[in-house]
């Protein structure tokens, strides 16, 4: 079988998407159960690379390899001679000979590309600055959990709609039938090519976020500021501020209680979203956190061992 790589869920049907979430579901239920540790990627061991810095990812994708009986290898670009100038290219030919797979946290998506050129084995996209499938991923087995479907959900994400985590919220969404929108001043909406035209032309785009929110299912948001436009930082919260904070004058816009707040974190308490909101009782957002782990393990055992008995 050729190796597939995970780079973005444009690359993906939505039958696999669905797919990914019910193994995610079930694996949890398994954990949940005291079956935590699977021996499904036994002798197998996974290359983790972090140009940027990681808390969930890190943690619940390390876990995730050691539970299904794999050995996750970390590296920092700093470790790696990426950080000396060697081509991507060359560490991907080499780093392929030694691992069953490649994880990267990168700043460029650029780069992901290369790896997953010349790699032999599949590459995942950790993050990069366009998309953050994995984080889809569990943002959507949350809704699911939550409020028992994904078709048909409405999703508001209030924020920066060039954010890498909207982009894949939207795509995948769309995908799976869910009615995105998305409230942003003019200058930072969404980027039609890096969704696509079908998916760019099935969002709905605001500018007021009150609108947004409207009798929706879910509420969205994600920081302001995202490593490396820190030297944007003073523009883009002038841009932001007040107006598309997540706090509880604008959750009464929704005009219903059952709606759930997310956010993939780490959180800016203060800017994107308040304390009182982050620690409500509409919350998610530790979920999702904790979904990474399950996603990140449905996701390993996808691309390397898809033959993995789901009837456990």
């Amino acid at each position: 079988m050729s190796k597939r790589d995970f780079l973005t869920l444009k690359d993906y049907t939505a039958e696999e998407i669905r797919l990914l979430i019910d193994d995610a579901i079930l694996l949890k239920r398994l954990r949940q159960k005291g079956r935590a540790v699977l021996p499904f990627l036994s002798g197998f061991n996974v290359a983790l690379i972090f140009e940027k810095p990681s808390t969930r990812t890190r943690a619940s994708f390390s876990v995730a390899v050691y539970e299904l009986g794999g050995l996750p290898i970390t590296y920092s670009a700093q470790e790696l001679q990426l950080s000396r100038g060697e081509p991507v290219r060359d560490v991907a030919r080499v780093l392929s000979r030694y691992h069953h797979a490649i994880a990267a946290r990168v700043f460029r998506h650029s780069d992901l590309e290369e790896l997953a050129r010349f790699s032999r084995v599949p590459v995942i996209n950790m993050l990069s600055d366009l998309y953050h499938p994995l984080q889809a991923l569990a943002d959507y087995m949350t809704i699911k959990e939550k409020k028992g479907r994904v078709d048909g959900v409405r999703v508001a994400f209030i924020g920066d709609g060039r954010d890498n985590v909207f982009n894949s919220l939207a795509i995948a969404g769309v995908k799976l039938g869910a009615r995105i929108r998305v409230a942003s001043p003019k200058a930072y909406e969404p980027d039609p090519e890096v969704l696509g035209d079908d998916v760019y032309s099935k969002i709905e785009i605001y500018e007021d976020p009150a609108e947004a929110v409207r009798d929706v299912d879910v509420v969205y948001t994600d920081v302001f500021v995202s490593m490396g436009q820190e030297k944007e930082r003073e523009e883009r919260l002038k841009a932001f501020l007040p107006r598309y904070q997540v706090n509880s004058d604008l959750l009464k816009k929704v005009g219903r209680d059952d709606y759930i707040v997310m956010h993939c974190l780490p959180a800016h308490r203060g800017e994107e979203i308040t304390d009182d909101v982050i620690e409500s009782g509409n919350s998610v957002v530790f979920d999702q956190a904790e979904n990474r782990l399950h996603t990140s393990k449905a996701v390993l055992l996808y691309l390397l061992n898809p033959h993995w008995s789901r009837s456990l």
